[in-house]
């Protein structure tokens, strides 16, 4: 899968996706990885800045199947929405960022060899390298457990946060390697989505990740 990241001035996010900018994106429709069937509709839009990269996923939902409320928690044992980042296809390290329905969020830095990967959590997380999230919830209360039709998140990753990483900040024309994906536990297994299905279930096969050119 490839795209097109266009460009937009800064502006706040508040979890709903209504700032005009976000016009400018097209959506992106997910495709259902694995063996399970489920009807939610996920999508996401994707905007960039000279200071970082705006993203917006919607998901339909019946449950908000989450309790965890702690920062860096295993957030992805729940409901969640995972976003990674390959700036330098010469080097095996990437970005990966977690968020819930609940706000929770976790960012990690994976060094993956093809054996075997870990994460390492942000150092001095605060200030123009702290992340900007929020999330909404329609037709129920944002509470773990709630009865829900849906949720959305909106999320601005600065490239300041990326410091020290090869091709960080970008340039326009630049292209990296990215995929965002969902998991819902609404079922008795997990149910996956992901915006490029090359990789199918497995979220860290990142030489499948697909491909997002900044536009000039």
């Amino acid at each position: 899968m490839e795209m097109i990241v266009k460009k937009t001035d800064d502006f706040e996010v508040d979890g709903t996706g209504k700032n005009a900018a976000w016009a400018r994106a097209e959506w992106l429709p997910f495709t259902l990885v694995g063996k399970l069937a489920c009807p939610y509709a996920t999508k996401a839009r994707m905007l960039y800045s000279p200071k970082g990269i705006y993203t917006l996923v919607d998901c339909e939902d019946k449950k908000l199947t989450c309790t965890k409320t702690s920062f860096l928690d295993d957030i992805y044992t729940e409901d969640v929405v995972e976003m990674f980042i390959w700036t330098d296809e010469q080097h095996p390290l990437y970005f990966e960022y977690e968020i819930s329905p609940l706000n929770v969020e976790l960012p990690i830095l994976v060094s993956n060899n093809g054996r075997g990967f870990h994460g390492w959590a942000p150092w001095h997380y605060e200030g123009g390298r702290k992340i900007r999230k929020a999330t909404s919830v329609r037709g129920g209360e944002k509470k773990p457990m709630a009865a829900v039709e849906g949720w959305t998140v909106e999320f601005f990753i600065p490239f300041a946060l990326l410091s020290g990483v090869p091709n960080v900040p970008p340039k326009p024309g630049d292209t990296w390697r990215a995929n965002i994906y969902r998991i819902d536990y609404d079922q008795k297994e997990p149910v996956q989505w992901a915006w490029d299905k090359a990789t199918g279930g497995n979220f860290h096969d990142y030489t499948k990740f697909g491909r997002i050119t900044f536009e000039k």
